[in-house]
């Protein structure tokens, strides 16, 4: 009887570092192909032309010798540093047996990013025992001789593992981005995260950079009054309608040609028109969902082509004057997350992808409903309660925490 010898297989790990150049994985590839060698993984990252680059190959024993002695000779004819490690089958079992851990995403923003808050955050993941899987920079490369304005920077950290105390955690980083000027989202890394389909909008302090109701109060002459009762309401020490009421009251006998002239004028937030550019290219549905004035969000649907807009209708005189009251029902921070509910629901969205973004009191409920809730320059309480803040840069900050990188977004995506 013929007897069959088997062929003893191993692991190697191939590490290459140095200037890249085109065509040199394939020129790796091509000796490795020659051996059958079985790649069990590959990841390549370049900085700044230099790239490093791993390939863990699985292949005959007999074999391993002459191939490393090849890839040897080419990498000094391609002018790059090449090692090798061997991997144990016990090792690399282990290895792949972590893949079943929990999986997340945690993305920093800032105007500019250094090492002192790079180890901060990275200080937070170990502490948590998580491991950073890769490091990926989502903005384009900045320039030193000649700086844009509204300059960001922003990398995601792919990270593996469950977290040790999750909300003690996320508390850790909200400190940080509350005193090193960084921004924070940290997601879990599954299926909804990459198919957000629904985003829904404070307008007032979020789309524009105002409150259209103390707009309206200033040329009513009643702008201190409002104002405080507005900033009372925000800071969540009132009751919404109560406050919004006493509010409208006051702007009885306005003309209504001066929401008009306000609209006209109205303070578009940095980065809003990057942001629903691309929101719009990419098929999401957009709303507004806003304690302020329906005659205003008509106004930015028109602009950029809001699916939604749910807000308050103040009353009209016959005369053309505003009357103190108001048409149906407020819209408040109960109303808002029952309507991001509602339209996920007419629009076929799961709840786990949808976004809301806002900065007041009555934002929360919808930012604790939404799949992915943002607080947006918000205050204090909001940013307290809420899991993801931008504070650092302008809205189009969003896209990075929906994983979009400048590189993805091509010319209409500049700024």
């Amino acid at each position: 009887m013929e007897s069959t010898q088997t062929i003893k297989k191993e692991q190697i790990l191939v590490r290459i570092t140095g200037q890249d150049r085109p065509g040199l994985t394939a020129s790796v590839m091509s000796i490795l192909a020659k051996y059958n060698a079985q790649i069990l993984d590959i990841g390549q990252a370049d900085i700044h032309s230099t790239l490093s680059l791993g390939i863990l190959i699985r292949m005959d024993e007999m074999h391993s010798g002459q191939v490393m002695k090849e890839l040897l000779f080419k990498a000094t004819e391609l002018g790059v540093n090449i090692g090798f490690a061997p991997i144990a089958d016990d090792e690399y079992e282990k290895w792949v047996g972590q893949q079943g851990k929990n999986r997340y995403i945690l993305t920093i923003i800032g105007r500019s990013l250094s090492a002192v808050q790079i180890e901060a955050v990275t200080k937070v993941i170990a502490a948590h025992g998580l491991n950073i899987d890769s490091i990926l920079r989502l903005t384009g490369r900045m320039s030193i001789k000649n700086p844009e304005r509204n300059v960001r920077a922003c990398i995601e950290f792919s990270l593996r593992g469950t977290p040790q105390d999750r909300p003690a955690m996320q508390a850790e980083l909200m400190r940080l981005s509350a005193t090193m000027e960084i921004d924070f989202s940290f997601q879990r890394d599954d299926m909804f995260r990459r198919m957000r389909r629904l985003i829904c909008f404070d307008m007032d302090s979020t789309l524009i950079q105002t409150e259209c109701i103390d707009e309206l109060a200033m040329r009513a002459g009643v702008g201190d009054q409002v104002k405080a009762i507005t900033e009372r309401a925000m800071r969540g020490e009132i009751d919404f309608k109560e406050s919004f009421t006493q509010r409208v009251a006051l702007l009885k006998g306005l003309d209504v040609s001066v929401m008009q002239d306000i609209a006209d004028h109205l303070p578009i937030t940095e980065g809003a028109d990057r942001l629903m550019s691309v929101l719009k290219r990419c098929g999401y549905k957009i709303a507004i969902l806003s304690g302020g004035f329906t005659f205003f969000g008509e106004y930015l649907q028109r602009r950029y082509g809001i699916d939604y807009v749910y807000a308050n209708e103040l009353e009209i005189d016959e005369d053309g004057k505003l009357t103190g009251r108001y048409v149906g029902e407020v819209v408040d921070g109960h109303r808002k997350a029952e309507l991001l509910k509602l339209i996920a629901q007419v629009e076929k969205v799961n709840l786990a992808q949808t976004i809301a973004v806002g900065d007041g009191a009555n934002d929360l409920p919808m930012i604790s409903e939404a799949g992915l809730g943002i607080a947006f320059h918000a205050k204090p309480r909001v940013v307290a309660n809420a899991k993801q803040s931008i504070n650092t840069i302008g809205l189009d900050g969003v896209l990075y925490f929906l994983g979009f990188k400048d590189s993805y977004l091509g010319e209409q995506g500049k700024l």
